[in-house]
C-alpha cells in the first residue's frame, strides 16, 4: 500500500478516459446496493431546521436495536464511515498501527497522515475490515487486539450478520464502524456509525461537532434500520445475484476469488484488460494497484444492466 488514493466510482475520470458521458455509464466499481432503500415521506423541518436531539435520540435507539449494540458501548452517528477513518488516528500519540493488507487503503492514508508508521508485528493499534475489501476475508474474535486501540471496520458487514464482532465493542479502546451507503444503497446520504469505548466515541463527537448528520440523514436511517422486511428481502436478493455474477463472470475464464455479497473479486489473468475491454461497453470496473490479475465487480441492478455486462463479457472473457 503506497498510500495514494484508491477508490471505486469516479466515473466523470472514466468518461474522460475511456470516452462517453457519464450517463452513458454503468458504474460496477463500487460495492454500493445497486436497488437503494426507498426514500420514506420526512417531515419538511428535516430539510429546514437544524437537526434536534430528539431525531438524533431515535436514530442511535433504533441503530442500537439493529446492531444488538452491547451495554456499555457508545453509539454516535457520523457523516459517513470516513469520518471516523480520518479521526481515530489522532486520538493517540503516533505510535505502530498494524493494517494487514491487501485491504481498504483509507486507513492507512489517515494513520500515515497522523504519524504512525504501518507495522506487520505487534503495535499499539490495529484495523480489522471485516468482511474485508477487496476478498471478503472474515476476523475471528480472538484475532482481534485487547491490548491495542481497535478498529473494527464492519463497512460491508450488513450481508454477514451472523460474523459481526459488534459484542466487541463493549471492550475498552474498541470501535466498530458502520457505513450505510453500502447496504441501503444511499451512499451520497453519507452516514456512518461509530460504536464502541465510550472515552473514544465521546472525542470523536467533540471533533465533529454538533451537528455530524443532516436531518434528512436522520430520518431516512431511522426508518430504514426498522423495517426488517425490507432487510431481510434484500439480504436474499443480494446473494442470489452474487450467485449470478459469479456464474456469469467465471463462465468467461476467471476464477472467483472472493468477495461479499455487494461485491465480487475475481482472477481474471489480466485485469487492465478485462477493464479495458468493459470500458469500450461503458462498464467501469475495479482494478487494483497492487494485482495485475484481480478485477472487482458490483452488482447490476436491473434486467437491461445484466443483459450489457453479458453482452460485453461475451467479448472480453477468453
Amino acid at each position: 500500500m503506497d498510500g495514494r488514493p484508491d477508490h471505486g466510482g469516479g466515473l466523470d475520470s472514466a468518461a474522460a478516459r475511456w470516452g462517453g458521458t457519464r450517463a452513458d455509464w454503468l458504474d460496477l466499481s463500487t460495492g454500493i446496493n445497486p436497488t437503494p432503500y426507498p426514500m420514506p415521506d420526512l417531515p419538511a423541518d428535516a430539510w429546514t431546521a437544524l437537526p434536534d436531539a430528539a431525531a438524533a435520540a431515535r436514530l442511535e435507539a433504533a441503530a442500537r436495536a439493529f446492531w444488538q449494540v452491547p451495554e456499555g458501548a457508545a453509539i454516535l452517528a457520523t457523516n459517513g464511515a470516513s469520518a471516523p477513518i480520518a479521526l481515530l488516528p489522532h486520538l493517540l500519540p503516533p505510535a505502530q498501527v498494524r493494517i494487514d493488507g491487501p485491504t481498504y487503503n483509507e486507513h492507512a492514508r489517515a494513520f500515515r497522515a497522523a504519524g504512525w508508521t504501518l507495522t506487520e508485528g505487534p503495535a499499539q493499534a490495529m484495523v480489522a475490515v471485516h468482511p474485508n475489501n477487496p476478498d471478503g476475508r472474515l476476523w475471528r474474535a480472538d484475532q482481534i487486539d485487547a491490548s491495542a486501540l481497535a478498529i473494527i471496520d464492519e463497512s460491508f458487514g450488513e450481508v454477514t450478520p451472523g460474523q459481526s464482532l459488534i459484542a466487541l465493542a463493549a471492550r475498552p479502546s474498541t470501535v466498530v464502524l458502520k457505513s450505510f451507503g453500502k447496504f441501503w444503497g444511499l451512499a451520497g446520504l453519507r452516514l456512518g456509525f461509530a460504536i464502541g469505548d465510550p472515552a473514544l466515541i465521546q472525542q470523536l463527537a467533540t471533533r465533529l461537532g454538533p451537528w455530524p448528520v443532516s436531518g434528512p440523514a436522520l430520518a431516512i436511517a431511522t426508518a430504514a434500520l426498522t423495517d426488517p422486511v425490507w432487510t431481510e428481502a434484500t439480504r436474499c436478493r443480494l446473494a442470489e445475484d452474487a450467485s449470478r455474477l459469479d456464474a456469469l463472470v467465471t463462465a468467461r475464464g476467471a476464477t472467483l476469488v472472493g468477495g461479499t455479497d455487494l461485491f465480487r473479486l475475481y482472477d481474471t489473468g489480466d485485469a487492465q484488460a478485462w477493464q479495458d475491454g468493459l470500458a469500450r461497453h461503458r462498464i467501469l470496473g475495479r482494478v487494483f494497484p497492487y494485482s495485475s490479475r484481480w478485477l472487482r465487480l458490483g452488482l447490476p441492478g436491473t434486467p437491461q444492466h445484466w443483459q450489457r455486462l453479458s453482452a460485453a463479457l461475451n467479448e472480453v472473457g477468453r
